[in-house]
């Protein structure tokens, strides 16, 4: 088990309802947070964690097994161009 700061932006922070929070997870890694948030937040965040991205330590990533770090940054899809 692990506890990350998780912080939320957009859709993201609108699904969960807070700009920041830590939480624990049992399995610390981009997968295990994902259905962590799925579970605590419904439908609204899984929307955005299927398309969306992470950013953890740093590096932007959408790999389920790549291990957490402190804080991970939850970020929607951006459109742009």
């Amino acid at each position: 088990m692990a506890e990350v700061v998780v912080r939320y932006f957009a859709a993201a922070e609108e699904a969960a309802g807070t700009p920041e929070e830590r939480i624990e997870v049992d399995d610390a890694t981009v997968g295990g947070l994902q259905a962590a948030l799925v579970a605590r937040y419904g439908d609204a965040m899984e929307r955005v964690v299927r398309s969306g991205s992470f950013l953890v330590g740093g590096v932007v990533s959408r790999d389920p097994s790549r291990a957490l770090t402190g804080t991970v940054d939850v970020l929607p899809p951006f459109a742009g161009g």
